[in-house]
């Protein structure tokens, strides 16, 4: 179910940084942990980065880990991935997430588990 909507993708070079949001007029995100996938085409969707309800962070992805960072603010409903010094291998489509339920530490790395979708925003990164 779509009710996501992500965007600051865009194609950059090796090195440089990106910083994507993801807003949800619909959803109260602090009611739901948040997290980032990405996916090549072809390939299954992978998550990358999760908030949990009550904040804290898990990240699933060993290559993301000192460059990636998510963020949050609940007063404006919207959070972020802030993405540094980027590589090629970080090249896909990236989407914003939503899951209800789980207590308040609870993230989830599995695509099948989500509730909430946006349509994805593409990070391309040149060598």
């Amino acid at each position: 179910q779509l009710q996501l909507s992500e965007s600051g993708g865009g194609t950059v070079r090796a090195g440089e940084s990106l910083r994507l949001a993801c807003t949800g007029p619909g959803l109260a995100f602090g009611n739901y942990a948040m997290g980032w996938f990405r996916q090549d085409p072809g390939k299954e969707r992978v998550g990358i980065i999760c908030m949990s309800k009550s904040g804290k962070v898990e990240t699933y992805s060993d290559s993301v880990k000192g460059r990636f960072t998510i963020s949050r603010d609940l007063t404006k409903n919207i959070v972020h991935l802030q993405m540094n010094d980027l590589i090629p291998d970080d090249t896909a489509k990236y989407y914003c997430a939503a899951q209800s339920g789980g207590p308040p530490d609870f993230c989830s790395s599995s695509y099948r588990t989500q509730n909430y979708w946006g349509w994805g925003t593409q990070v391309t990164v040149s060598s």
